[in-house]
């Protein structure tokens, strides 16, 4: 089998996305990052979806950005909103996709893997710029720019399989390949037991994607 490294949250989509690396056949080498981040319970969400979709290897990097701040989600003092806002919402993280795909590259060249799957989305998403097709063609770019093993002839794709779904058609797609939602933590604010707001722009995209699919969403909110 042909190994792939899947960057996994512990989300909704990055659980699909690593649904389907794994359809397509690749050995999944799941890669979490412990950035300090405020939904520390995704992280033990990534370790459940990893275990149920049948991950080859799981691992946990840790590398603290709350030494920068500079998010809602890596700095206490940043209250995460709970209504939309025009332009980027300050739970943008600082170069947060470049820190991932940088690490998951360094993997992928150990382990012989030409394939790194990120759950990024241009379309349900929060304007996030490093969620679009273009930077993860520059990423690719750079990264065959950068490794022996690109220089030697063995290049390196990104892979975004969910870039141009809305949420209802990635929930669609992943329940079809058996990804238990139930399992995954999107809220930006979700308690350690993963419970989740209902207030932050992740829990309002995840709710309405479940609504337009038609689909139960079987996540726990604490306040109906």
């Amino acid at each position: 089998m042909n190994k792939a490294v899947v960057l996994l949250s512990g989300g909704l989509d990055s659980a699909t996305t690593l649904a389907v690396a794994r359809d397509e056949g690749y050995a999944c080498h799941a890669l979490s990052l412990d950035y300090g981040q405020r939904h520390r319970s995704e992280l033990a969400a990534a370790q459940r979806v990893a275990q149920a979709l049948g991950a080859a290897e799981h691992r946990t990097v840790k590398l603290d950005l709350t030494a920068f701040g500079g998010s809602a989600l890596t700095d206490a003092g940043i209250a995460v909103p709970t209504t939309p806002a025009a332009g980027i919402p300050v739970t943008y993280v600082p170069a947060r996709n470049t820190i991932m795909l940088s690490l998951a590259l360094a993997w992928a060249e150990v382990l012989g893997s030409r394939d790194i799957f990120i759950g990024a989305n241009a379309v349900d998403y929060s304007g996030y710029p490093d969620c679009r097709p273009e930077y993860l063609d520059a990423f690719e770019k750079m990264a065959n720019l950068a490794t022996k093993a690109a220089v030697e002839g063995s290049t390196t794709r990104i892979r975004a399989p969910l870039v141009d779904l809305s949420k209802a058609d990635i929930i669609r797609r992943g329940t079809v390949l058996g990804v238990d939602y139930s399992l995954t933590v999107s809220c930006y604010q979700a308690d350690e037991t993963g419970m989740a707001c209902g207030q932050c722009d992740s829990c309002r995209l995840r709710r309405l994607g479940f609504a337009s699919a038609g689909i139960t969403d079987p996540t726990r909110y604490r306040r109906e």
